[in-house]
């Protein structure tokens, strides 16, 4: 299965979650919205200080999971993480970034962007973009 195969499931299949390594090599999983950006699944970590954004950091391997709301179909995008946050991105291009991964992770515009780019920064939110390595799934 490649990368295309899964991008129009990940565009209306939202619902996620994130395996990443801990430390000790164990997995943590966190539960995020998910989607296609840029030829590459992308979540948003709202916290910059989150133990996945800690994680990614140490060792950009990862997993996304995207599955549909009855858990009956899904797609796995495993592969190596970037994340773009205020230490390796221009504001400006963070902030567009950040509009962007919202509307690709989700189905609605947001009802006051100006809100969303002021908290979006008070977080430090991470826009983290998955390169597909191994993509497999169940898609009915």
């Amino acid at each position: 299965m490649e990368f295309e195969d899964v991008r129009p499931f990940l565009e209306t299949h939202h619902r996620g979650v994130i395996g990443t390594r801990r430390p000790n090599g164990a997995t943590h999983s966190s539960i995020v919205v998910c989607g296609a950006y840029r030829d590459q699944a992308v979540f948003v970590s709202v916290r910059g200080s989150s133990a996945k954004v800690r994680n990614l950091r140490r060792d950009p391997h990862c997993t996304v999971l995207a599955v549909t709301d009855d858990w009956r179909s899904y797609a796995v995008i495993e592969g190596t993480a970037q994340l773009f946050d205020a230490r390796n991105t221009d504001a400006e291009e963070l902030r567009v970034m950040l509009r962007e991964a919202y509307r690709a992770c989700g189905d609605a515009e947001h009802p006051d962007w100006e809100e969303y780019d002021e908290a979006m920064v008070r977080q430090d939110a991470v826009v983290v973009l998955v390169r597909p390595e191994r993509v497999y799934g169940l898609i009915r």
